[in-house]
């Protein structure tokens, strides 16, 4: 009230994106092209790029204390570091670069309900004749898809959040390595409407010292 009164302008102080490893919003990263050369065969992506400029950070704070950060970049794609226990590099426990595969639009409450109920979880899933196995198991006969909110840092200084319905499986590569597949329903709510979609990705470890930071 006093600031209109006396004409001083009022400031709105927007958070700022999450930063690890170097990484930062309006960033770039490069990933050590001998690894994408000799992995990409084997996996469902083509022709990842190794140069990746950074346009968006999104940040999920899960429940049992731990963080998830995705940078998403020009190449559609994002690369996701999770955290344990705290938010320094000494708390990462896992890096994946993921790869949009598809995204389909949900476009009623009962599809939507249907897709929640066994379009995500499931004990495999199919992609281009490869069969993932399941990686998050219940005890019991059912294991439902693990519920987050993303908060999406964009670089007009904009923020949105998404809530998300999530299911992990993976397939074995030769050697030790593995390919991951993400099943997620997300729903955000746009102009009081619910803009709801399925979105499938495919992923693959990434060790620290596979990304160059280059500012």
């Amino acid at each position: 009230m006093f600031s209109k009164l006396f004409g001083k302008k009022e400031t709105i102080t927007k958070s700022k994106a999450p930063e690890i490893m170097g990484l930062y919003l309006g960033g770039s990263f490069e990933l050590d092209p001998l690894k994408l050369r000799l992995i990409e065969p084997e996996l469902m992506i083509e022709k990842a790029a190794s140069q990746h400029l950074i346009q968006a950070v999104g940040e999920v704070n899960l429940d049992t204390g731990g963080k998830i950060l995705r940078f998403y970049t020009d190449d559609d794609a994002f690369l996701q570091v999770i955290l344990d226990g705290g938010d320094t590099e000494n708390h990462i426990t896992d890096v994946k670069l993921w790869y949009f595969y598809e995204t389909k639009t949900i476009g009623s409450e009962a599809q939507w309900k249907q897709t929640i109920a066994s379009g995500v979880s499931k004990p495999t899933y199919m992609l281009e004749d490869e069969i993932y196995q399941r990686v998050w198991d219940a005890v019991g006969e059912e294991s439902p898809p693990v519920a987050m909110t993303e908060k999406t840092y964009e670089q007009d200084g904009d923020t949105s959040e998404t809530d998300q319905f999530v299911m992990l499986y993976e397939r074995q590569l030769e050697g030790d390595e593995v390919e991951t597949l993400l099943v997620t329903a997300e729903e955000k709510l746009v102009n009081n409407n619910f803009d709801r979609c399925l979105v499938i990705s495919t992923g693959f470890n990434i060790g620290q010292a596979d990304i160059t930071i280059n500012g």
